[in-house]
């Protein structure tokens, strides 16, 4: 079963059909995928199928993504937060999220981001929370910061953006 999580603002669920539009939304905008290493969406069947590949990977326990609501906005999902490459034998993930930019700037990543780390190590057992950030993302690099994550290192030339290799930070956080 699929679990739903509440901050104070926000609803995380599970992302469905009727979701689409939201997923495109973000993944259609180039401010959105700039530092993701994916390329920007050009079609809503692009958006389904993301949808099906998050299905898939919660179903085969890879990974968790999560469509984020605002409570008093409407059915329209925000954004998008979850773990990628969860490996519940090893007890690690790395977290990934993006919000589209109308929301930007009002405090919704550092609250589910808090919000999903606490899932993650408290109902998913997990002993580490991972992140790969392109060294230029300057928001997610001092978010991850202010949330207690340590920059391990840098991975060079690591993701791919438009055909141009960019360097990422490697940041942990770990429950100990």
């Amino acid at each position: 079963m699929f679990p739903i999580l509440e901050t104070e603002r926000l609803l995380l669920r599970e992302l469905v059909e009727e979701d689409t539009q939201g997923v495109f939304n973000c993944f259609s905008n180039p401010d959105v995928t700039r530092f993701y290493g994916q390329d920007t969406l050009t079609s809503m069947d692009q958006a389904k199928e993301f949808i099906r590949i998050f299905e898939q990977n919660f179903n085969e326990k890879r990974g968790i993504r999560w469509g984020i609501q605002v409570k008093d906005g409407g059915e329209e999902i925000i954004g998008t937060i979850g773990f990628n490459l969860w490996s519940p034998k090893h007890k690690r993930a790395e977290i990934g999220y993006e919000i589209h930019p109308n929301h930007w700037r009002k405090g919704y990543t550092a609250e589910v981001v808090s919000k999903i780390v606490s899932f993650g190590f408290n109902e998913l057992g997990l002993t580490r929370i991972g992140a790969v950030v392109f060294i230029e993302n300057d928001a997610s690099n001092a978010l991850l910061t202010k949330l207690g994550f340590e920059k391990e290192g840098v991975l060079r030339n690591y993701m791919y953006q438009n055909g141009v290799p960019y360097d990422t930070n490697v940041y942990s956080l770990l429950n100990v």
